[in-house]
């Protein structure tokens, strides 16, 4: 099968949705395993983008958010937030068509602080926390 002649189709599916045209499917062994297009306008819902849209029907097809052995065909360059996610499922290629736009602006103004010295008590209370968590898994 063509994954991206499916990939376009989906894309096609988007834009007639007035959603950005961008599609996307996620491969195991040959087969589909996960698709999905831009869905944001619909669902009223930032991460509802089409690679995400795919690795959520992926995992639920393989009952794990682990894909290992998957690879992702997409028809845009994935963003910065499903490039992150992309790692996170642990998939192992990604195939895509063009790279984004150079018109297209990433918008994003969003400043992070780091609030550790302020909240020292806490800071250490949630370091606890998870370096536990994490320390209980390993020794399963």
């Amino acid at each position: 099968m063509d994954y991206f002649k499916k990939c376009l189709e989906l894309a096609i599916e988007a834009k007639n949705n007035d959603e950005v045209p961008v599609g996307a499917v996620i491969v195991k062994n040959n087969k589909i395993i996960g698709e999905g297009y831009n869905l944001r306008e619909k669902l009223h819902k930032v991460t509802a983008h089409a690679e995400i849209e795919a690795i959520d029907k992926a995992s639920q097809f393989l009952k794990s958010w682990k894909l290992y052995d998957c690879d992702l065909y997409v028809t845009l360059k994935p963003c910065e937030m499903c490039e992150k996610i992309i790692k996170q499922a642990r998939i192992r290629n990604v195939f895509y068509l063009i790279d984004r736009l150079d018109y297209k602006k990433e918008y994003n103004k969003t400043i992070f602080y780091k609030k550790e010295k302020e909240n020292e008590q806490l800071s250490t209370e949630y370091l606890s926390i998870i370096s536990s968590y994490f320390s209980d898994k390993r020794e399963k």
